[in-house]
């Protein structure tokens, strides 16, 4: 019988019934009060006039503003202004028609009829509103009875947008949810209520998680960055309680917020930093009314290069990837972005110069953002070759055709891995570096004369979350299936960036790089990875060690325990970003950098891999491989 009251609504003549019944009794009252209750007044044709008009009158503006129509259950702050309005135009209609037609028409004088309008609406308005609140408290209570048991919830903050919140919980949760309380650190709100509700501060989480079993914390996606809303969502995933995100409100539909847009909060929020600020009008007047070639732009990084590029009305984007279905997707989504934009989508393999060579030909870039590259360490460890034509050899035919072709600017996408490599990636990146910042300073023929067109600017930077093949998506995977999640050493640790985080960064060394430089980026504190698993286990609402297992699986080939930003040589230069520094690195000469390499990939052509990599070890002296097949070469060496 509940569950078919649940499903049912009020038909909406019934309500207007109601409504007529409620309304025309509070008339009589309001009529019977003023007079005192005199019921000889009920024998007269006066009253028979009075109610009739009113009830019509009523009858004729509550449906035309269809206050009827309106599901009871969901009644709010809207629904009680509609009928104030509908009583108070009901009442200046109905006291209009009285004064300038029935009054003198029927020679009715002996009754003070806007007195009675007064008291009318008090009272209509009372119980129009009662009515609805009656039914909607009935309603939520069946609710409450067969929804089973039931999760006490924090929300923090206790502004207007908490209170939506909790109204999309009370109306659309279906009775599972209990508002416990308002999480707010400003102490003009801390132990005031709000709509029944009491604001605690953060640090009283561990209070109420005890007192009242509290399941889950909502916050704001928006704003996850400040030090004491960080603070208490790490309280809470220490304690288990499970935390839930909201999104901004612009993603509400029509302003309402929907309980499946409620969700998990993810590991990648409690990473972020505060949000960084960079020079927006300086980048855009770099990129304006230009043409911008990116490679690597289906990845992770090309991608989201894409994105802020085309923010800054470039004149043409060319993006290149050899990735077919990515680069559709991210055609796809770009045109419903960016309707109109001038967008070329190039497949190619930056290894084959004479399709570059086309590209560059017929596009003229006046920018390059080059992110394409091999980046899996253990995968390019087991293919060198492949790494270096692609890391090496496609850097060097774009730098080549850059310098050719007179491009402006010519950023490159480095990694950290670049400094003191121990693996065939970060070597091969480090090369392309070397080889990108002795270019800088020659002419297109190589004889030393100093070009000043190409600005080769490069920027290095370590992991991002939610890149593709990143440790995080992994570990959420094994979660999903129950676990164990596999992690190579207890002690390895690693910095972490957001995609647009470092995308905006490398935007901004770009448009502040004068040529040479390898800009570096403040990544924070360094992450260890075995806690990050924990963090992801509670954050599932699972238990380390009891519900999901973490197994140590020893260093993969090529990996090391803590990545650098700079290597012993090297010292930073500040810029005026607090965020990006200059790294003062050895200067080489171009033309033994370019017979070095000349050297390394004909090697590698002629399949001498052991060889090659040999050679990258002359290259960069402090190439020392760590868990990898070619430590035998640097024992050799020493």
């Amino acid at each position: 019988m509940k569950l078919y009251l649940l499903n049912k609504s009020i038909p909406k003549w019934i309500i207007l019934l109601l409504d007529q019944v409620i309304t025309s009794w509070a008339f009589v009252f309001s009529f019977l009060l003023i007079r005192q209750f005199e019921f000889t007044d009920l024998l007269r044709g006066h009253f028979t006039i009075y109610v009739g008009l009113y009830c019509l009158v009523f009858l004729i503006t509550s449906y035309s503003m269809r206050i009827h129509t309106g599901l009871i259950r969901y009644s709010g702050t809207q629904d009680i202004y509609r009928i104030f309005s509908a009583v108070l135009i009901s009442s200046v209609v109905y006291g209009a028609a009285v004064a300038l037609f029935v009054g003198p028409m029927f020679s009715l004088r002996s009754v003070n009829i806007f007195v009675v309008l007064l008291v009318n609406f008090f009272i209509s308005s009372s119980l129009l509103i009662m009515l609805r609140l009656g039914a909607k408290g009935v309603f939520y209570y069946i609710k409450r009875s067969t929804s089973g048991k039931r999760e006490r919830v924090l929300i923090y903050g206790a502004n207007g947008y908490a209170l939506l919140v909790k109204q999309a919980l009370e109306t659309s949760g279906m009775g599972r949810y209990v508002i416990a309380g308002f999480i707010d650190d400003n102490p003009s709100k801390v132990d005031k209520t709000i709509q029944q509700v009491r604001v605690y501060r953060g640090k009283d989480i561990k209070k109420l998680h005890r007192n009242m079993q509290i399941d889950k914390l909502i916050v704001m996606s928006e704003d996850l960055k400040t030090d004491a809303k960080k603070k208490t969502i790490e309280k809470c995933v220490e304690l288990g309680i499970k935390v839930l995100t909201v999104p901004p409100t612009a993603e509400w539909v029509s302003g309402h917020l929907r309980l499946n847009q409620i969700q998990d909060l993810k590991i990648e929020d409690l990473l972020q930093r505060p949000p960084i600020v960079i020079e927006n009008k300086k980048v855009a007047r770099d990129l304006r009314n230009k043409r911008v070639l990116i490679t690597g732009g289906a990845g992770s990084i090309g991608s989201e290069v894409v994105r802020q590029v085309l923010s800054h009305d470039p004149e043409m984007v060319i993006i290149c990837d050899q990735a077919e279905s990515p680069l559709h997707e991210l055609q796809l989504e770009m045109e419903e972005a960016y309707p109109g934009c001038n967008m070329k989508l190039c497949i190619a393999d930056i290894q084959n110069f004479n399709r570059m060579y086309t590209l560059f030909k017929e596009y003229n870039p006046h920018v390059v953002y080059h992110a394409a590259a091999y980046k899996h360490v253990p995968m390019m460890e087991n293919n060198p070759s492949e790494a270096i034509l692609t890391n090496v050899m496609g850097t060097k035919n774009l730098a080549d055709l850059a310098v050719a072709f007179d491009v402006e600017k010519f950023v490159m996408v480095s990694t950290d891995k670049a400094v003191n490599p121990t693996n065939i990636m970060g070597a091969t990146k480090r090369i392309a570096e070397i080889y990108t910042q002795s270019l800088n300073a020659v002419g297109k023929d190589g004889a030393g004369e100093s070009q000043k067109r190409t600005r080769f600017i490069t920027t290095r930077f370590g992991n991002v979350l939610g890149s593709n093949g990143s440790v995080i998506p992994r570990f959420r995977s094994q979660i999903q299936k129950g676990g164990p999640i596999t992690v190579t050493h207890p002690d390895i640790t690693r910095y972490f960036m957001t995609i647009p985080e470092a995308v905006q960064l490398v935007l901004e060394a770009g448009s502040m790089g004068k040529g040479g430089e390898i800009f570096i980026f403040d990544m924070g504190e360094p992450v260890k990875i075995v806690n990050l698993a924990n963090k992801m286990i509670k954050l599932a609402g699972l238990t380390p060690g009891i519900d999901i297992d973490i197994v140590y699986t020893g260093l993969r080939p090529g990996e090391k325990l803590y990545e650098e930003l700079l290597n012993e040589e090297e010292t930073t230069i500040p810029t005026h970003h607090h965020k990006i520094k200059i790294s003062k690195v050895r200067e080489y000469q171009y033309a033994d950098v370019q017979a070095e390499v000349n050297e390394l990939l004909s090697l590698c052509k002629d399949s001498e891999e052991l060889a090659a990599v040999r050679k990258m070890k002359v290259i960069v002296p402090e190439f020392l491989s760590k868990n990898s097949r070619y430590e035998e070469l640097d024992v050799a060496n020493s």
